[in-house]
Parts: structure tokens; sequence; C-alpha cells
């Protein structure tokens, strides 16, 4: 491996340390909250994945992942406190991400097929950066290219004809 893939690589340690902290994090905030639920950790690709699992309800996910976004960002913050460094974890509860992820793959998917059929760009409603990488990557696979327009949080994906 030369020195520039050993510098894009990422350091499996420093990706489950960041899982520690945020787990801890995460499990401190299920106790004030007074809620059960177990925590799973894991590092998927470039970056660490920390899951509640087991929960009753979804008030921890909120109306279209709102409150999840705003958990994952104070939980990206509590590790950047002790780490010094950005994180990009992932926080996931009761598999809504998961669910999600293959909501939109089926959407990028369809969307893609339709622009291919009518020749017409098409606009996707409002999304976050995690939800437009998915569908940016559905409509890739479907040999289509797509670009993010607008600002924050208005951002949204426009899926383009070949």
């Amino acid at each position: 491996m030369t020195e520039a893939e050993q510098e894009k690589a990422p350091d499996l340690s420093a990706l489950e340390q960041e899982g520690e902290i945020a787990a801890d994090y995460v499990e401190g905030l299920l106790d004030i909250a007074d809620i059960d639920g177990d925590i799973d950790m894991d590092v998927e690709g470039d970056r660490a994945l920390v899951s509640v699992v087991g929960l009753k309800g979804t008030e921890l996910v909120g109306p279209g992942g709102e409150v999840l976004e705003a958990l994952q960002e104070l939980t990206r913050l509590a590790v950047h406190r002790q780490t010094g460094e950005r994180s990009r974890l992932m926080l996931d509860v009761a598999g809504y991400r998961e669910r999600r992820r293959a909501e939109l793959t089926k959407l990028g998917t369809e969307v893609a097929n339709q622009v291919r059929e009518h020749g017409e760009p098409k606009s996707l409603h409002p999304m976050t950066p995690f939800e437009r990488k998915i569908v940016h990557d559905a409509v890739a696979s479907a040999g289509l290219r797509s670009e993010s327009e607008g600002e924050e949080p208005q951002r949204y994906v426009v899926v383009l004809p070949a």
C-alpha cells in the first residue's frame, strides 16, 4: 500500500474508538430519558455505525427522521469534543435508516427508469445528505446521472436523462 493509500484508508481503531464514545453518549441519553434499548456498534466502510435496537415506539426517530438526525449531530459533537476529530458517525434507531435506505434505493431506481423513458429531468423532494447519497447511488446504478441542487435544508436531487 502506498503512503497516499494509507492516508486515505480509514483507521479502524479510530473508528472503533468513535463508536465506543458514541455508544457511551447515546447510552447516557437513553438513561436520562428512561428509555430501554440496546446499543450495537459496527464499522461500515469509512464510518462508525451505532444502532439503538429493541425500542418500542418511534419517539427517537421523529417525523421524517428529524429527531434521529438531531441525535446523530449531538452524538457527532460529543465524539468531536473527546477526539478533536470531525466524525462521520452514523446513528440508527430501531432500523429506521436501513428501511429508509431500501425505500430510497427503490425510489432512485424508479425515477431513473421514468427519466430514461420520458427523456425529461425529474426533481425530487428535499432530502438530507444521507438520503441524497442513497438516491445518487441508485441512479448511478441504473446508468443515469443526478445532481443535488438548492441550499440546505431544502437541497434536493435532480435525475438527468442520459
